[in-house]
């Protein structure tokens, strides 16, 4: 009774999460943690924790496809992993093998149009998993409505080094010119990068840290970042529709700093314009040996209606110099 309660609360949730979400990044970036912890939790060695968290994999392509998600970035294998036993890695390798050749021959793959890429210093890797990947590359590089990019070998500081080296080699040798380095010269050395750049990265496991992932393509374009606690075999649509709505929130958030930003500098524009005009108008007074009358039939316009009025410039400098500015910020405001 208990879990049917838990399990029609949490449904009712998750409904009203996705009534809430409008905006959904185009790309999404994940670090799968907790694999190891959650098996040991049980009871179990490492390599069950990560056959459970590859089913939760499985379960969040299907999610990003509902959403409408572009692009999704599994952190499934740092450089740093390979400092891990014997006995640990290869039966990650075997894992990572197998389901690189088993996803790449799913029917549900291809009737989503997911493209499976492989970014990372892929040479590192064992020979049975380089060839899995060049099994997936090439069983779904003709899909094109989904890019499901699988972080292997990767480390982000090392990226950037490589590109570094790579750069001023092409320098040192002449091929190319220290003033044409530029952000695309960057990119165009990195590894098989994403195709876009991470609008949000998903941490699962406790901690709060990025953990040397992306850091061009996701802290260069100041990614949205959500950390929550289950281990990632654990990892529900609820959390990820959690992590959604921090990345809906932070939009809206830099969307209103922006149109704020933007009625500032109208606002600072103005008051510089009407100081200038004011300055001009009394410059004008004191120079001219011109009454109001001729001052007004000098300008276009209806000139009588505006002396009359008291529109003339001379009056309306005067009036702006009496107008306290804070009156004349109640004006409305454009962004």
């Amino acid at each position: 009774m208990l879990d049917r309660l838990r399990g029609l609360t949490e449904r009712a949730y998750r409904r009203h999460l996705r009534r809430e979400i409008e905006d959904v990044p185009a790309h999404v970036a994940i670090i799968q943690d907790g694999n190891r912890r959650y098996a040991r939790e049980r009871g179990d060695d490492a390599p069950d924790g990560h056959r459970a968290g590859a089913a939760t994999t499985e379960r969040v392509l299907d999610w990003c496809a509902d959403l409408g998600v572009a692009e999704l970035t599994l952190y499934a294998f740092s450089t740093e992993n390979f400092e891990r036993p014997d006995e640990e890695l290869e039966p990650l390798f075997d894992l990572l093998e197998d389901k690189l050749r088993d996803f790449a021959d799913a029917d549900r793959v291809h009737e989503q149009g997911v493209r499976v890429r492989a970014i990372g210093d892929i040479d590192r890797l064992p020979g049975r998993v380089r060839d899995a990947v060049d099994y997936a590359e090439r069983r779904t590089a003709d899909n094109d409505r989904f890019t499901l990019n699988v972080a292997l070998a990767y480390g982000g500081r090392t990226e950037l080094l490589d590109a570094a080296t790579a750069i001023a080699r092409d320098v040192d040798d002449g091929r190319l010119d220290p003033d044409d380095v530029d952000v695309q010269t960057v990119e165009d050395r990195l590894y098989d990068r994403p195709v876009r750049d991470v609008d949000l990265i998903v941490r699962t496991g406790g901690d709060e840290r990025t953990s040397n992932f992306l850091p061009w393509h996701a802290n260069g374009n100041e990614a949205a970042v959500y950390f929550c606690a289950p281990y990632w075999p654990e990892f529900s649509e609820v959390e990820f529709l959690r992590s959604i709505r921090t990345y809906q929130s932070r939009e809206e958030s830099w969307r209103r700093a922006r149109a704020e930003r933007a009625a500032a500098l109208v606002r600072a524009v103005a008051e510089v314009e009407i100081a200038e005009a004011n300055a001009v108008a009394g410059r004008l007074r004191d120079r001219l040996p011109l009454d109001a009358d001729a001052f007004a039939a000098a300008l276009p316009g209806d000139d009588e209606d505006a002396v009359e009025n008291g529109s003339t410039p001379e009056a309306v400098a005067e009036n702006d110099l009496r107008t306290p500015s804070a009156e004349r910020d109640t004006e409305p405001e454009s962004a």
